[in-house]
């Protein structure tokens, strides 16, 4: 059970050991989102992430996703889905250890739970994810050889806060952290699998559609060591999203 709880010292841990090996790389992501909400508690979650590095010369990822959302009260929804990841073979050390891009199928489960702290607004966001992750056998191999299966859990907290009391098109500051941790059957060298930190501005455009931007941290622990040692990303650069929110539910005439 001790290990379990690692997770909670890792950044000092880190910190502490100047000795690891770390890879670092300047990322630019691009992303969309689209909701498109088809009754009072159903709705169409759709998503595409261009992830890059050098921030926006080279591929890092690229990130499809898809779910139906269903809304439990209003200020809790839940999704089913599933996503595709295409991950390339960026930075002085690639995530395989071959070198090559790699293909991952995931099934994914998510509850957010939205409320208010005068005078933030604040969301805590839990995602199970059962993941298929493309694997060589040999540096030979030029299709993956198979898919490993492993599991993960992920749990965001977002802060909000209005930079305006009222009016339209109020703009907003939000902070969010997001840490990643892997459990279960073919575990590699750790279970602490990423964190993301994220600082963005952000301001609607219309009643359905705003758009964000800002800061990211990544830190990605690789499933393997390097010479022997612990191996960690350290990636820091810009994310830009546009977020939409469709109402797809047909109107009575007096609405």
């Amino acid at each position: 059970m001790k290990k379990y709880f690692l997770f909670l010292l890792w950044p000092m841990m880190v910190l502490a050991q100047s000795s690891r090996v770390n890879d670092h790389n300047a990322i630019g992501w691009l992303a969309y989102n689209g909701t498109f909400q088809l009754t009072e508690k159903v709705g169409i979650h759709t998503e595409y992430q261009w992830r890059r590095t050098e921030f926006l010369e080279n591929w890092q990822q690229g990130l499809l996703r898809l779910g139906v959302n269903y809304k439990l009260t209003p200020d809790m929804t839940a999704r089913v889905g599933y996503a595709w990841a295409e991950t390339f073979a960026y930075g002085e050390i690639p995530l395989n250890g071959f070198g090559k891009t790699f293909t991952e199928h995931r099934a994914y489960e998510m509850l957010q739970i939205n409320t208010k702290v005068k005078p933030f607004d604040l969301s805590h966001r839990v995602m199970l994810e059962q993941r298929w992750v493309g694997r060589y056998d040999a540096a030979t191999s030029e299709t993956e050889d198979e898919f490993l299966y492993t599991n993960r859990v992920r749990y965001m907290m977002r802060w909000q806060l209005p930079l305006k009391k009222s009016g339209e098109r109020i703009p907003y500051l939000a902070v969010y952290d997001e840490i990643f941790i892997g459990f279960g059957h073919n575990m590699g060298e750790n279970i602490f699998d990423q964190n993301r930190l994220g600082i963005l501005l952000g301001c609607p455009v219309n009643k359905s559609m705003k758009i964000e931007g800002g800061y990211l941290n990544q830190i990605v622990q690789y499933g393997r060591e390097i010479d022997g040692q612990n191996a960690f990303q350290k990636n820091n650069g810009f994310i830009l999203s546009a977020l939409l929110n469709i109402d797809l539910r047909k109107k009575t005439p007096t609405e």
